[in-house]
Order: structure tokens, then C-alpha cells, then sequence
């Protein structure tokens, strides 16, 4: 099968390389996905389960891509839930990745039914920022109606549906990003946007809830605009800024096929939309994942045509 290999983690995206490598088989509570659409996540080639497994041993080389949408062509042994020619989106584990390419081996539960009336690119755009989104405002920052929320990076893929979802669920969404971001953010949902170049950001006053994807002096700067008994959640990484009387969470998302069924509800409904800000086939995967372009939204990578 085609796949996208990496083999040196300081190459990064530019060491990349489309080969043939071996279809993987189905092990126990496994489906085997033919892959229609895959996601990237740019932090991938430096997270630790890229290169090495869970005990600690050399992996590569790598397939990257943990965002799938795609059909099951085979079951594991004892595997329950999914049948054979079903629509499927989701992960894969970020010890195991292997989206990018033709074909993969997931673990069942990691997956959910796709319907029919909606687009394989959609599906692997979807899964990863809406399930990031709905961890983080209403597993870890029990977000309200009524409440407010401070989203950092409210144009991008993952900022994107954190306003959507908070703006559904009754709060009242205040976006940052860059200037060029504004019109953006507004139209998935923000209701006010601020300039992190050229705004002051402590001019939005107390929120509920702060939702960051940038970290840093940002992510700092935020602590100090929390209502008592607030939150700040983050995927930046740990953090030792903490609201005077709130909560820190700094979580990685995990698959929970409920929660993508949910996700996907909305999007059929027109609830929801995906950012998308561009798409490639598998022959250009390459190049459009090392281009140098500045790209507002997720590249999906389109394996079959």
C-alpha cells in the first residue's frame, strides 16, 4: 500500500517520503480501515509516541496521521460493534498513527459510524478539534449556559469548534487570533474578537472559562481574567499559572465514540461546521504538508480520489 513514512524526528515534516510498505492485519478488538481522508496534526513528529512504542522501543519508520475517515474492510478477532463496509471516522492511538496512508489497523473503539450523507474529508477533519473542543469545555471546564468563554486561537481548527460548540450550548464567546483572524473567528461564532498584535487583551474583563491553544505569556495572561471559581483549560502543555480561586487543567483528548456520534450530529444538523483549509491527495501529501504557506484550518489529505 501507498503511505506517508518519516524516519528522522529532527527532518520533521520536510523529511517525509511517500513509499509502499506492507498492509497491517487486524489484531484482537481491531478493524482494518481502508482510509478515504486523513488529518495531520503538526506536533505530531515531536511528540515521544511518534517515534517510540509503549515500551519505549524504536518504532520507525513511522506513518504518521492519527485523524481517519474511511471503510472497514476487516475485523480482529473478538471485535464487536463495527461490521465489514461500514462508514467510519475517528483516531488511531498516538502510539500507532498510520492514518496517512491506504490503509489501517485501529482499535474499534476508537471509531464511530460516519453517515452517509457526510463527506469522508469532513469526517477526518472533524474527529480530532471536535473531540479536543468537547473534552475541554464540557468534560474539564463544565461549561454552562449563560457562562463566558475566552477562546485563544478562535480562527484555527481547534479554536474554531470551541466557539461553535460554546456559542450552542449558551455561553457568550469572546475570540482572539490575528487581525487578519477576525472576520474568521466571527463567522463560527465569536462575538467579540480581539487582536492579539494590536488589542489589549485585558480589556475583555472577567470570563467563566478560558479555552487555550497558545500557551506562553498569552496562556498566563489569561489566569488573571478568570472569575473566581473559573477555569482555564489547555492543550498547550502544563502550566503553573493558576486562577487565584479556580481551576488549571492542562488534558490530551481521548477517543470516545459517544462523544463523536454527538459531534457528528451536529454537523449533519448544520450546527456545526469543520475548518477546512485545504485539501490534497495522497500524491501531494508531501508538499502540502510542508508548505510554507500560512493555512487558517486543518490539511486534510484525500487518499482515494
Amino acid at each position: 500500500m501507498q503511505a506517508i513514512v518519516v524516519t528522522d524526528q529532527a527532518a520533521g515534516t520536510a523529511g517525509m517520503k511517500l513509499m509502499q510498505q506492507p498492509e497491517p492485519y487486524a489484531a484482537i478488538n481491531e478493524v482494518i480501515v481502508q482510509v478515504h481522508a486523513s488529518g495531520f496534526t503538526s506536533g505530531e513528529l515531536t511528540w515521544p509516541s511518534t517515534w517510540t512504542d509503549r515500551l519505549d522501543r524504536d518504532r520507525t519508520p513511522t506513518i504518521p496521521g492519527q485523524e481517519l475517515a474511511g471503510v472497514v474492510t476487516a475485523l480482529g478477532y473478538g471485535t464487536t460493534g463495527l461490521s465489514v463496509g461500514q462508514r467510519v471516522f475517528g483516531l488511531s492511538d498516538s502510539y500507532r498513527g498510520g492514518t496517512l496512508a491506504e490503509y489501517v489497523a485501529v482499535e474499534a473503539r476508537n471509531l464511530a459510524p460516519l453517515p452517509g450523507d457526510v463527506d469522508f474529508t469532513v469526517g477526518a477533519a472533524v474527529a480530532m478539534p471536535g473531540l479536543t473542543a468537547w473534552q475541554g469545555l464540557f468534560v474539564h471546564g463544565r461549561l454552562g449556559a449563560g457562562q463566558s468563554v475566552l477562546v485563544h486561537g478562535a480562527a484555527g481548527a481547534v479554536g474554531s469548534m470551541v466557539a461553535q460548540l460554546a456559542r450552542e450550548a449558551g455561553a457568550y464567546v469572546i475570540g482572539t487570533g490575528r487581525a487578519a483572524d477576525r472576520r474568521k473567528a466571527l463567522d463560527f461564532g465569536a462575538q467579540e474578537f480581539v487582536d492579539l498584535q494590536n488589542d489589549v487583551l485585558e480589556d475583555v474583563g472577567r470570563v467563566n472559562l478560558v479555552f487555550d491553544v497558545i500557551g506562553g505569556e498569552i496562556g498566563k495572561r489569561s489566569v488573571d481574567l478568570i472569575q473566581a471559581g473559573g477555569t482555564l483549560v489547555t492543550i498547550a502543555g502544563p502550566t503553573e499559572a493558576r486562577p487565584a480561586d479556580g481551576l488549571a487543567i492542562d488534558f490530551v483528548l481521548v477517543s470516545d465514540r459517544r462523544q463523536l456520534g454527538e459531534i457528528v450530529r451536529r454537523v449533519r444538523d448544520g450546527r456545526l461546521r469543520t475548518n477546512i483549509g485545504n485539501i490534497a491527495t495522497i500524491e501531494d501529501a508531501v508538499v502540502a504538508l510542508n508548505s510554507t504557506k500560512r493555512t487558517s484550518g486543518k490539511t486534510i489529505i484525500r487518499v482515494r480520489p
